[in-house]
């Protein structure tokens, strides 16, 4: 039994043609999230019907059932008393998309890769790889209803923490694609430092830290605050007394607006500041045209989402500016793990991750 070539090449194609698409979906769909989050739109569906959900409301009587339940709950009472059902309507069509958006991925990852399973086309690391991603799809459903469930009984919004848990892992999924997109990919490793290497990693790690602080900002609708720049709070740096008044210490960094608006400022400076030496070292010390343009690429995005970011605030987080943040923000992503990954190649070929077929020789 021999490889086949010219048999395998297809089904490498397929392969990245299909993480493409989700991975597409996945950005999709973070977008979609951040506009429901925008329009608080997130609690007007209070169910979760993996299956019967994906149908909307389909008359009269099931639209007022659907608006009776969101009524019952405590942001109707406290932030849309007197809201009508046309009204309704707009904030339930968000939430209804992005589950279904949810439903979509779930389907066109599943099925492409029983099929590739059934072909025998995978290889062993690319099934164990796969696996482990559709894994952390099936956790990101609970984990979203989670967040929606906290914020049903007691408080008018969910919980900061669990939806940046939410939005992390959405960033985690897309991120092993990416990172498994690349590693299918031909390209020709370059001979770099380790001091490259470890700097786009560390811009990775950043890149998510930073992610995370974000997603807090949006839920304690921090960004709606301490709107000037560069001083916040009157001062470039907040009082200590104003920045950790809550007790423990540590909670600050999660619940008190001021602190997790700072944290995140702080971040994005640190982010810029490590691209920019990251850059420089790259052209310095000759690292390869790919390496280079790789990490001047990641320079300009984190620059154009710090621009971004600063306009959102200033002008109080306007949708369309706050969306272009976030879309900017998985350009960022997507360009930290391209550059962590080329770095990382010690090979002159791509991973065998594609199983050759077999022929009679």
């Amino acid at each position: 039994m021999t490889a086949n070539p010219a048999r395998q090449e297809p089904d490498n194609r397929a392969v990245r043609w299909w993480l493409l698409s989700v991975a597409v979906l996945i950005a999709i769909m973070v977008l979609v999230g951040g506009a429901t989050r925008l329009t608080e739109s997130g609690l007007s569906i209070v169910e979760w019907k993996p299956v019967t959900g994906t149908l909307p409301p389909l008359n009269q009587e099931q639209w007022t059932q659907a608006f009776e339940a969101y009524q019952a709950i405590p942001q109707y009472r406290e932030l849309n008393a007197g809201m009508n059902l046309a009204e309704f309507k707009t904030i339930f069509w968000w939430e209804w998309s992005h589950r279904l958006l949810g439903r979509v991925i779930g389907v066109a990852y599943l099925l492409p890769f029983l099929c590739f399973l059934w072909r025998g086309v995978l290889g062993a690391e690319l099934r164990r790889r796969l696996w482990l991603i559709f894994g952390l799809g099936a956790l990101q459903g609970a984990v979203g209803w989670w967040m929606v469930a906290s914020g049903l009984s007691q408080r008018v919004e969910v919980s900061q923490y669990r939806l940046a848990t939410h939005l992390v892992l959405a960033f985690l999924i897309f991120a092993a694609i990416v990172w498994t997109l690349r590693r299918l990919a031909d390209r020709t490793p370059s001979a770099v430092s380790s001091r490259l290497k470890i700097t786009s990693v560390a811009l990775l790690v950043l890149t998510f830290v930073q992610l995370y602080l974000g997603a807090l900002v949006a839920g304690l609708r921090a960004g709606r605050i301490y709107n000037t720049w560069p001083d916040i709070d009157g001062a470039l740096v907040p009082s200590a007394a104003r920045l950790f008044f809550e007790t423990p210490w540590w909670r600050n960094l999660f619940d008190n607006t001021l602190t997790v608006q700072f944290e995140h400022r702080m971040t994005a400076y640190l982010l810029f500041a490590l691209a920019v030496l990251h850059a420089l070292d790259a052209v310095r010390s000759r690292a390869g045209t790919a390496a280079v343009n790789g990490a001047l690429w990641l320079l300009a995005a984190i620059t154009l989402q710090a621009t971004l970011g600063i306009l959102t605030l200033l002008n109080h987080v306007p949708i369309a500016l706050a969306l272009a943040h976030q879309a900017v923000a998985i350009a960022v992503l997507t360009l930290a793990i391209f550059q962590a990954e080329r770095l990382a190649v010690r090979q002159s070929e791509p991973e065998k991750l594609v199983q050759p077929l077999t022929q009679s020789g």
